[in-house]
């Protein structure tokens, strides 16, 4: 009795199917586990096998066709059998219909027919955003025999080199690309077909009834007309450890891909004793890779959790910094001098300058006044880049960068120079308890020439920040550190601060920066000269 194949759901959120590729045609005979088609669902390309035994009686999608989920695939019965009214009952359906009023693709070759048993392999689609494929390595050459599953080449995507199995068998009749060349997706990879085919009329063929993209780089005008995909799958979703079992068919064969049989055999490992996560039950070569032997006494690990995650709507604010910070990174050539600072000074200053009564001054208000008057004197960072010319400013605004709840803002201290290290630590502490509140104003935080980044506080000791344009450079300040140091040619104990300069090219050349850290050196580690 004829039984019906519709478009199986092969991920939970697929509501329809492509069919990439048919390795049956109608008239051939099927048998249990044969792979009938390549279905390209919405996460990824997947091998669909048969569990029905018979002759393909009727196909109802075309290779290219696209229909929802259940929507007549294939028939598969006894041959001769009358299955007219089955099409009719599916064919109601608009994708079925669509693609049953489709032309023969044969009526489309013209002059050149392709030879009997030549099959041509394209660059397989590896992954969801992969446009174009590299072939790191072929493990076969031109003459080889090929067996179905074997490994032909190492195909390096946009996200990474995977093994690309073949499913033909015959000789390598073409290699499309050769190591390190890349091409376009379903441009032509190789051809496979039976020993001494005449390699010119399969790509003169080609190029009579083809559509696909030919070779970015080969030595023939080469174009193909199927495709090819590799299988490999990568679920996201947690599935629980099972006693290791397989699904096994009901003829008692055990059901796995050409792929996952190959790296069990090279493995060692004994299929019935694995369980299939592919449909139906199916080993594929995630369960190979993954599949743990048990050892006696030993319990299989069982995991008790789920896989979850948390999805937070991006905030206007977190919008703003992300397009800000990618234009300055991207526009703007950074490049970086570190540096690292004796601070045995500055806090035997800060401890003296704590003493008075109500004083109270941090290692950042030092550096945010040592800054300010080091700016003073290289007016060239303390300067931006502008289309027709190069700004340098002559007041200093410093912007010190604070962390809140949705991301990073940077309120300025007006005319920093000119304060004194009181009137800078109480501003900064004011700007930072309002930043957290949301209570700064915009103009609080506008007219920056310079920014300092301290995470000092947090116990990194050194880091790079990507410059708050317009600004044309930005200070990252580290933590304090006590460590070994040579001093007069003896070895101590010392304190230690490191600090990163990223510059804009553009602006601020390697030298003038490097001048801009030594003039800022002399103040931090003689914090006195800032107020004589």
């Amino acid at each position: 009795m004829a039984e019906i194949i519709n478009m199986p759901r092969l991920s939970d959120t697929m509501e329809e199917g492509t069919v990439a590729k048919w390795f049956k045609k109608v008239g051939d005979q099927v048998k249990e586990g044969d792979i009938l088609a390549e279905i390209e669902t919405d996460k990824a390309t997947m091998e669909f096998e048969s569990f029905n035994e018979g002759e393909l009686l009727h196909i109802g999608i075309e290779e290219g066709g696209t229909a929802p989920v259940d929507t007549l695939l294939a028939i598969i019965g006894q041959k001769g059998e009358d299955v007219s009214g089955l099409i009719g009952k599916k064919a109601e359906t608009p994708a079925a219909k669509e693609v049953e009023e489709k032309p023969d693709s044969s009526q489309n070759q013209e002059e050149v027919a392709m030879p009997e048993g030549a099959e041509v392999i394209t660059m397989p689609r590896l992954s969801d955003t992969m446009e174009e494929g590299t072939v790191a390595k072929w493990n076969k050459k031109v003459g080889d025999a090929v067996n179905e599953g074997d490994i032909l080449a190492e195909i390096e995507t946009d996200k990474a080199t995977m093994e690309f199995e073949s499913f033909y068998q015959g000789t390598l009749l073409h290699i499309g690309l050769n190591e390190g060349e890349s091409a376009p997706v379903d441009s032509v990879l190789a051809v496979i077909g039976k020993k001494g085919t005449d390699v010119a009329t399969v790509l003169a063929a080609l190029g009579s009834t083809s559509n696909v993209e030919p070779p970015a780089v080969s030595s023939a005008p080469v174009e193909e007309k199927s495709d090819k995909k590799e299988i490999i799958v990568e679920e996201k979703t947690a599935t629980p450890e099972v006693t290791p079992t397989a699904t096994a068919a009901p003829n008692g064969r055990i059901i796995a891909s050409p792929l996952a049989k190959k790296l069990a055999s090279e493995k060692g490992i004994d299929l019935s004793r694995v369980q299939g996560t592919g449909d139906a039950g199916r080993i594929i070569k995630r369960d190979i890779d993954q599949y743990q032997p048990q050892v006696a006494g030993v319990q299989p690990f069982t995991p008790r959790g789920v896989e979850s995650v948390t999805g937070i709507a991006n905030s206007q604010m977190r919008k703003t910094i992300a397009k800000r910070l990618s234009a300055s990174k991207f526009s703007a050539p950074h490049y970086y001098l570190g540096v690292e600072f004796d601070m045995d000074h500055a806090i035997a200053f800060r401890n003296q300058y704590n003493s008075i009564p109500d004083t109270k001054i941090s290692f950042n208000d030092i550096v945010v006044k040592a800054v300010a008057l080091a700016l003073k004197q290289h007016p060239q960072v303390n300067a931006k880049w502008e289309d027709q010319q190069i700004t340098q400013h002559h007041h200093v605004h410093v912007g010190v960068a604070v962390a809140v709840e949705d991301g990073l803002v940077v309120p300025v201290v007006k005319f920093t120079d000119e304060q004194t290290l009181p009137q800078i630590g109480a501003a900064v502490k004011d700007y930072a308890i309002r930043a957290r509140d949301k209570k700064l104003k915009p103009e609080e935080m506008e007219g920056s020439t310079f920014t300092i980044s301290n995470l000092g506080m947090f116990g990194i000791q050194e880091f790079t920040s990507i410059i708050n344009q317009p600004n044309g450079a930005i200070l990252s300040v580290g933590a304090i550190v006590q460590k070994p140091v040579v001093k007069e040619g003896a070895i101590v104990v010392g304190n230690t601060m490191k600090l990163t300069l990223a510059c804009d090219h553009r602006v601020i050349d390697g030298a003038t920066g490097a001048q801009f850290l030594q003039t800022l050196r002399g103040y931090v580690e003689n914090p006195l000269t800032m107020v004589l």
